[in-house]
């Protein structure tokens, strides 16, 4: 089993030199974890002290409390660290100016499941593009969970561009979020001054079970590697009146 290393600990091991004393903001959820399981806002409150200032949350919420689909979040006060949290997935998809205004460096650190239907690139995208305007983007990268050598399904046409889907990917893309990122303010020219944090010791054909790094819920209903596996076919589902499994104990591995 290879020792992953995230890219949330690279940075907290070995922190960039900018970012001494810059003003953070973190955008995050429950699988920003580092190996022992210590949350990634607590991580860097400690690591930083004083320097974050604002967190953002992702679909299903900061504390990942959203269980049904398509639920959107509220800005709350973090009763951790008394910060407040500010929604990306609700009536707003991008972070509003007067956030931006309090920070110099959006850290990005989302458990990605390999799929393009999954909304975290699309929220980082959107992060990416309202940072262009003179805020640096870093996203602490961590592995595909589902490998990076198997690259499958369609081809997402333009005109059909969503949240669910913002520019032209398969739907397994075998790429890590910090990949995506990169490729999505390339190819759309998005302008961000971005900079990734790679997961350190992560090779493409690696699963996450191999990772030796733990397995923490990127949203309610892929509570395992192996509903992972089988989302990016299982998820069609959502287009039909069949049930993926929400709401079972195996959600995406049953449906009827």
């Amino acid at each position: 089993m290879t020792r992953v290393i995230s890219g949330l600990e690279v940075l907290a091991h070995d922190p960039p030199a900018w970012v001494k004393g810059a003003r953070l903001g973190l955008l995050s959820h429950p699988a920003s974890v580092s190996a022992d399981l210590v949350s990634a806002r607590e991580l860097l409150a400690s690591r930083f002290p004083g320097q974050l200032r604002v967190l953002f949350s992702p679909q299903h919420g900061l504390l990942g409390e959203k269980q049904d689909n398509m639920i959107s979040s509220s800005d709350f006060l973090d009763p951790l660290l008394k910060l407040p949290v500010v929604s990306l997935y609700g009536p707003r998809m991008a972070p509003p100016p007067d956030s931006l205004e309090k920070i110099d460096v959006v850290l990005v650190d989302l458990q990605d499941v390999g799929t393009r239907v999954y909304t975290f690139a699309a929220t980082v995208a959107k992060v990416m593009e309202a940072a262009a305007a003179g805020v640096k983007v870093a996203v602490l990268d961590r592995p595909n969970p589902i490998g990076g050598v198997q690259v499958e399904g369609n081809m997402l046409k333009p005109e059909w561009a969503s949240f669910v889907g913002p520019y032209p990917l398969p739907m397994r893309h075998g790429l890590t979020l910090g990949e995506l990122a990169r490729y999505y303010n390339a190819i759309q020219k998005l302008g961000c001054d971005l900079e990734v944090i790679p997961a350190q010791g992560w090779r493409r054909r690696d699963y996450f079970e191999t990772c030796g790094l733990p397995w923490v819920l990127p949203s309610p209903n892929l509570p395992s590697l192996d509903s992972a596996v089988v989302y990016p076919g299982q998820v069609l589902l959502e287009g039909t009146n069949l049930s993926e499994g929400r709401g079972t104990t195996r959600p995406f591995e049953l449906c009827g």
